[in-house]
């Protein structure tokens, strides 16, 4: 395993496992099944709803805690001071851990300045290793990382050979942040694994256009968090550490850059009403089901 150095100069690894879209009836088996396979980063998020079962795998693992980088994020309606901290933890409940080695506030919308304070509190204290954002773009990843007392140390952000965000990871670099891929493979949108080149690519290798990719990314420096369900396929995805793509591999995957987003951006009125509206629904819930419990 290849590890990168936080800005803190905690170590990193730079190929996870991520467990976006995997169900709470998979997810137990998902994480012992990546463990095996050698992954020792896993990545979860408590608006994944599956931080419980990723705990348990965990605990069951027989792998010691140390040796795991245990990554997890704060979602939009636990944010500001008191509502973060008390997110996190019982995100630490709910993982069975007494630290968190990332803690990521998820969106850059709502309070996040007030949630930031209680990362930073929290990773005085030491119940965070390392705290980060994920979607923010450069504007809004350089206005925290200037007005904070702590600078984030890592972004999470969507990249993959059809959006490189070759400019948002020149402005992360120079504010010190460690760049990291969700979205890898793009889900394979619009025909990414059966593109040409990376398939071209592959046959020189005796590669998957997957492993293309993630081997693509570590060469870029960006730490990778594929996802799969099945075990062969994590198996695959971990095997990326025998080879590296020359220069001419690198300029010519660098060629299928275009520039924007396969998914939404975080800048239409569209999407930032609708993270709105997820965000009231979700507090309406919470309300009833409090309500509920209550008579």
């Amino acid at each position: 395993m290849e590890f990168v150095t936080l800005a803190n100069s905690v170590k990193m690894p730079i190929l996870g496992y991520g467990v976006y879209q995997v169900t709470k009836d998979e997810c137990e088996r998902c994480v012992l099944d990546a463990l095996k396979a050698g992954y020792r980063s896993i990545d979860t998020a408590q608006s994944y709803f599956n931080e419980e079962e990723v705990g348990s795998a965990i605990s069951k693992s027989g792998v010691p805690r140390e040796e795991i980088f245990l990554t997890t994020k704060v979602w939009i309606e636990h944010y500001g001071y008191e509502e973060c901290r008390a997110s996190v933890l019982e995100s630490m409940r709910k993982l069975r851990t007494d630290y968190i080695d990332l803690m990521l506030l998820h969106q850059p919308f709502g309070d996040y300045y007030g949630a930031w304070r209680a990362l930073e509190d929290l990773y005085e204290e030491g119940k965070l290793r390392a705290i980060g954002i994920s979607n923010f773009y450069p504007d809004r990843m350089i206005d925290l990382a200037s007005f904070s007392r702590i600078k984030p140390m890592v972004n999470q952000i969507e990249l993959h050979p059809f959006n490189q965000q070759i400019e948002a990871k020149k402005w992360n670099e120079k504010y010190g942040l460690q760049v990291e891929a969700w979205a890898p493979f793009g889900e394979g949108r619009e025909g990414l694994f059966e593109n040409e080149i990376l398939k071209a690519i592959g046959e020189k290798y005796s590669k998957t256009t997957a492993q293309i990719m993630l081997r693509w990314h570590i060469q870029r420096g960006v730490v990778v968090i594929p996802k799969s369900t099945h075990y062969e396929r994590m198996a695959e995805n971990f095997d990326v550490f025998d080879f590296a793509l020359s220069d001419e591999d690198m300029t010519a995957i660098a060629a299928l850059d275009r520039g924007a987003s396969v998914f939404f951006s975080h800048t239409d009125p569209n999407m930032v009403e609708w993270f709105v509206k997820m965000v009231e629904e979700r507090r309406k819930q919470q309300d009833c089901s409090k309500e509920k419990k209550s008579w």
